[in-house]
C-alpha cells in the first residue's frame, strides 16, 4: 500500500476523474498502471491560494493485493453487539458523548448499562429549546445542556480532537457514520456533523443499544448517590431507587448539583482552572474575505479562524469557532445568562461566531485568607462562574436576553448606542461588558482583541459584536480518580468533560469507552 499527498483546487474537489488524473501526473505513471485509490485525509490549506490537500493511498497493478487497502474501501462497519438484557447492570448518569459511548462499550463487553438522564428525549427537548429561543422560557432540566445526547446534540457536532492517545478515534467516527453521519467525517481534518443532523444519529445509537438490552431513563434526575461503607450501592432519583455496584458519572460540566452531592458523600473533588469571556460575531462574508482574500469564491466553504495570544500574562484565545452559525442561550438556571454557538451541517447562516475567552487561574480567585491558610475551596471556580452568569442575566434585562457591545466600543470603553443585526434569537441588550466581567478579564480581552485586529483588521469592524457571557468552556471542578478510573469511593467512576477529563465530543466519547473498560475489570 502506497501513500502520497496531492493538491486539488476547490472547484475540483468532487471531480473524481480530475483527482485520479492529478495523482497519475504526480506519480508519473500511466492510467493503466493504477489499480485503485482511496482518499484517507483531506484538509483545506488557505495560507496562499486556497487548495485542498488530499492524502491518498493507492495500489498499482503490479502490487500484491493488500488486505488493509481492501478494508479501506469498505463502508464503515461495526461489530454485532451482544444482547445484555440479563447481564450485570452498570448505572451511567448522563447521556452525552461520554455517557452514550460508555454505554455502547459496556454493551459490547457484555454489561447492561442503565442510562439515567435528567433531561428529555430529543423530540420533547426540541420543544423546550423553541420556548427558550422564542419566548425566553427555560426548562432547567431540558435545554441546550441537558437532555438526550447531552450538550453535543444541539451544539454543532465538531469532531476535531488532539486526543489521539486516548483510544481509537476511527472507532468513534465509524459508529457515528454507521448510524447516519456523512462518511466525510472519516477523512476530513476537521470533521463536522451539524446540529440539524446530530439528533437522528444520537437517537439511532440509543435505539440500537435498547434493542440489545440497555435501559434508558429520561426525565429522571439523580437526587442522591447511595454509598455504604465507602462503596457505591446505586442512586436515588425522582422516580425511585436504582441499584448497582458500579456507577459511571458522565454528567457534563453544567450539572452543578452533582458536584455538591459528591462533596456530601465524601468523593474527592477539587477546583480547576477554566476560561471566561464572550461570544464574538461577524457577518460570515467578512471572515471569508479576510481568510481567502481575492480567492474567495462559491467553491470554498465558510471560512473559520483560530486566534491565540498572551495578554496581561494569561492566554486569550478563540474557542469553538462556528462558521455559518448562530449564537444560542446555553443557560441551565433561571437567573443566569450563558451563551454558546453552533452551526448546521451546511454552515449557511449569515453569521460567524466564536468564543473569545481568557484563562482564569485558580490563584486569581482565592481570597487573602484562603491563600494564608493554604486551602483551596473546591467550589471557588464554580461560585465565580455563577456570579458572572447572574450579572449577565441582570444586565440583559430578563427573558434570557444577553448583554452585548460592539467590539470597537468595548475597546474604547464606550457603551454601544445601537447593535447590529445578529443571530441571538432571545434578543440582545446594549450594555458595557466591563461592568460584568472582572477587571483582569476585561484588560486581557482588550489587549488580545487589539492584537488580533492588527492581524485581521476586519475583526474590528463596527459590525462585529461581543455577546456575554461564554463561561462554560470546561468544568470548573475535577473529580479525582486513580489509574483504574475510580474515585476514592469504590465503584464510582467519574468520566468525561464534567469530571474534568475531556473537552469536546470525541475526547469525551473516548474517555467514556476507556472508563467502561475499567468498570469491566472492577466487576471481574
Amino acid at each position: 500500500m502506497n501513500e502520497v499527498e496531492i493538491d486539488i483546487p476547490p472547484e475540483n474537489l468532487e471531480d473524481n476523474e480530475f483527482i485520479k488524473n492529478s495523482l497519475i501526473k504526480k506519480l508519473k505513471i500511466t492510467a493503466e498502471e493504477l489499480e485503485s485509490i482511496v482518499i484517507v485525509k483531506r484538509s483545506l490549506d488557505a495560507r496562499a491560494k486556497p487548495v485542498y490537500k488530499l492524502r491518498i493511498k493507492y495500489l498499482l497493478k503490479d502490487d500484491v493485493k493488500d488486505k488493509q487497502f481492501e478494508e479501506l474501501n469498505l463502508s464503515p462497519t461495526i461489530k454485532e453487539l451482544p444482547n445484555v438484557k440479563d447481564q450485570k447492570a452498570v448505572i451511567v448518569v448522563g447521556s452525552g458523548p461520554a455517557g452514550l459511548f460508555a454505554a455502547y462499550k459496556l454493551v459490547s463487553i457484555g454489561l447492561k448499562p442503565i442510562v439515567v438522564e435528567r433531561g428529555s428525549e430529543i423530540r420533547k427537548r426540541r420543544l423546550d429549546l423553541a420556548k427558550l429561543m422564542k419566548q425566553g422560557i427555560l426548562n432547567p432540566e431540558s435545554n441546550y445542556c441537558f437532555g438526550e445526547g447531552g450538550a453535543g446534540t444541539f451544539s454543532d457536532g465538531k469532531l476535531y480532537t488532539r486526543s489521539h492517545k486516548r483510544g481509537s478515534i476511527k472507532d468513534i467516527l465509524s459508529i457515528l457514520t454507521a448510524h447516519g453521519a456523512d462518511k466525510s467525517i472519516l477523512i476530513d481534518a476537521h470533521p463536522h456533523i451539524g446540529t440539524n443532523k446530530l439528533p437522528k444519529i444520537i437517537t439511532s445509537i440509543k435505539e440500537h443499544l435498547i434493542n440489545k438490552g440497555a435501559i434508558f431513563h429520561f426525565d429522571t434526575k439523580v437526587l442522591s448517590i447511595k454509598v455504604n461503607s465507602n462503596k457505591i450501592k446505586g442512586v436515588e432519583t425522582n422516580k425511585g431507587t436504582i441499584e448497582a455496584e458500579a456507577l459511571i458519572l458522565a454528567t457534563g460540566h453544567s450539572a452543578r448539583d452533582i458536584f455538591y452531592m459528591l462533596d456530601q458523600v465524601g468523593a474527592h473533588i477539587e477546583a480547576k482552572s477554566f476560561a471566561l469571556g464572550v461570544r464574538i460575531e461577524h457577518p460570515q462574508e467578512f471572515i471569508n474575505e479576510t481568510q481567502y482574500r481575492k480567492y474567495n469564491n462559491k467553491n470554498l466553504p465558510p471560512a473559520s479562524y483560530a486566534l491565540a495570544c498572551q495578554a496581561k500574562g494569561v492566554g486569550v484565545y478563540s474557542f469553538c469557532m462556528c462558521p455559518g452559525g448562530i449564537i444560542c442561550p446555553a443557560s441551565t438556571e433561571e437567573n443566569a445568562v450563558v451563551v454558546n454557538g453552533w452551526s448546521p451541517s451546511s454552515r449557511n447562516s449569515y453569521f460567524a461566531n466564536s468564543g473569545l475567552v481568557v484563562e482564569v487561574p485558580i490563584e486569581s480567585l482565592l481570597t487573602k485568607s484562603m491563600k494564608q491558610k493554604s486551602t483551596l475551596n473546591a467550589f471557588v471556580s464554580l461560585e465565580f462562574q455563577k456570579e458572572i452568569e447572574e450579572k449577565a442575566y441582570l444586565a440583559g434585562g430578563g427573558k434570557f436576553k444577553a448583554p452585548a457591545q460592539r467590539i470597537n466600543d468595548f475597546i474604547k470603553n464606550k457603551t454601544s448606542e445601537t447593535l447590529p443585526i445578529n443571530s441571538y434569537k432571545p434578543g440582545l441588550t446594549s450594555f458595557p461588558l466591563d461592568e460584568i466581567l472582572p477587571n483582569n478579564i476585561n484588560e486581557s480581552l482588550k489587549e488580545g482583541l487589539t492584537h488580533f485586529i492588527k492581524q485581521r483588521p476586519i475583526l474590528g469592524s463596527s459590525e462585529g459584536i461581543m455577546v456575554g457571557v461564554e463561561s462554560r468552556t470546561s468544568s470548573p471542578i475535577r473529580v479525582s480518580r486513580d489509574e483504574n478510573g475510580m474515585s476514592n469511593i469504590e465503584g464510582l467512576f467519574p468520566c468525561g468533560e464534567g469530571a474534568g477529563y475531556a473537552g469536546g465530543i470525541i475526547s469525551a466519547a473516548l474517555d467514556g469507552e476507556n472508563i467502561a473498560q475499567h468498570v469491566k475489570k472492577y466487576l471481574g
